[in-house]
Parts: structure tokens; C-alpha cells; sequence
């Protein structure tokens, strides 16, 4: 069975989040939100957008960071009855129009992560961009692997049995440092991943929560621990790979 959702994490983004919630029900996508502690008027909003049909909300009273939010909105899809969840940003940097491209690969290849490989225009932050290529060599050497082009593109569908297992099993970074990281356990455990390619604005509304010494400093300590989690599970990881 195949049965998508949509998990959108918001934390102070009134301004964009009922445009990405409007295109993806347009879209036959049902969404979640979760409300990371955002601002009453924030909270405002989207008790309002959870009002419509198709569309649930998850409030949390303090603050987690992007990933504690879509860990928040995976748990609560599988609660739903969903089988996957696409993981959108909520301040409209992500190209909508690659949903109904992304719910086919993931129809195809129920059992794979499919990743955005993102195209970006002129309006990325070049410090943002250039970092990335550090993040970049860094999962490549925690991966044992290649087959990982991007980790920080936080446009997924996460087929929820797989991604759930992992988050319950292992605790991963709450903030910033969550998508790469669960990008380099799974492929630990030979998760299937296929990617696409698709286009990033930032952001519409202006507002980055990216915190550009403290986020940076979270996502060099997390390629640390995973270095050395590479490390011990060397042996293992070769294994599961020649025996797939």
C-alpha cells in the first residue's frame, strides 16, 4: 500500500507556510504540520490551515529544531495510517511542482528513499552554498560511499516502517544536523535511495532559521560521531553491501 502525506515542520513562517499548504492539497497531498513553538501569531495561522479538510496539526510546547519537528510528523503519519511522508520546508524554497514527480519514483520504488538532488538559483546564500561541499565530503568519508550527492536538501519522501526504525532505535540530531545524518545511518544499513533533481529559492518570506555558528558547529560535531561510528561498523557495513 501507498499512502503519502505530507510533513511541513514550521517555526515562525506565517507568511509562507498557507501558500506550500495550498499547493500541496492542490496537489491531493494531504499535509501535516508541526508547530515547533512557533509565535502565537504563527500558531494562529496554522490552527486555521488545520481547520481544513486533509490538513492535521502537531504542536510542540518547546522548541525542537527542524528535526526534532519532522521526527515529530513522521510519528504522527504512522499514527495516521500513511506509508510515506514527503518532508517540505515551510518557508516555500522547494519546488512543488516535483511532488506528483517524487510520489510516482516513491509508487515505483515503495521501499527507497527518494532524495532532491537540489538546482539553485541565484538567490542561495553563498556561505550556505560553499559549506555545503565540506558536508558533502564529509558524508561521503562517514557513507563509505558515493551514492550520496546531497544531504541537506530536506525535500524526501521517507518511506515512514524504515525511517522509524531508525529514529527509534538511534538518537539523531534534532536540528539542522538531521538530514544529513539520517541520510548516512540509512545508507549504514543499505537503505535504497534514489534521487531527483529539483529546484531551491530561498527563502520567499525572508526568514532563514539557519544559525550560521551554532548550526555549523552541531553538524561538525554530528560528522565527528559518525566518523566514528563508521569506524566500528566498518566490518558491518561492507557486509550488509556485499551481501545486497
Amino acid at each position: 500500500m501507498h499512502k503519502p502525506c505530507a510533513v511541513i515542520p514550521v517555526y515562525d513562517h506565517e507568511g509562507a507556510v498557507p501558500a506550500v499548504v495550498a499547493e500541496l492539497l492542490g496537489a491531493g497531498l494531504p499535509c501535516i504540520l508541526v508547530d515547533d513553538a512557533s509565535s502565537p501569531a504563527c500558531a494562529q495561522v496554522l490552527k486555521h490551515l488545520a481547520q481544513q479538510d486533509q490538513v492535521a496539526l502537531v504542536s510542540l510546547a518547546v522548541n525542537q529544531g527542524k528535526g526534532g519537528a519532522v521526527m515529530a510528523g513522521l510519528r504522527e503519519a504512522a499514527r495516521l495510517g500513511y506509508s510515506h511522508a514527503l518532508q517540505v520546508d515551510a518557508d516555500g524554497q522547494h519546488d512543488l511542482h516535483d511532488v506528483a514527480l517524487f510520489l510516482d519514483a516513491s509508487r515505483q520504488q515503495p521501499d527507497a528513499l527518494i532524495c532532491g538532488y537540489p538546482q539553485y538559483d541565484a538567490s542561495v546564500p553563498k556561505g550556505r552554498l560553499y559549506a555545503r561541499y565540506l558536508t558533502h565530503v564529509w558524508v561521503w568519508i562517514n557513507s563509505l560511499s558515493l551514492r550520496i550527492p546531497d544531504s541537506m536538501c530536506g525535500f524526501r519522501v521517507y518511506p515512514l516502517p524504515v525511517c522509524l526504525r531508525l529514529i527509534d532505535s538511534v538518537k539523531l540530531g534534532k536540528r539542522m544536523d538531521f538530514d544529513p545524518e539520517i541520510l548516512v545511518r540509512l545508507a549504514w544499513r543499505n537503505q535504497p535511495m534514489h534521487w531527483l533533481p529539483t529546484k531551491v529559492h530561498y527563502p520567499q518570506d525572508g526568514l532563514s532559521h539557519f544559525r550560521l555558528f551554532h548550526d555549523n558547529a552541531l553538524i561538525s560535531k554530528m560528522h565527528t560521531k559518525l566518523f566514528f561510528g563508521m569506524l566500528l561498523r566498518f566490518p558491518l557495513i561492507l557486509w550488509r553491501r556485499w551481501q545486497a
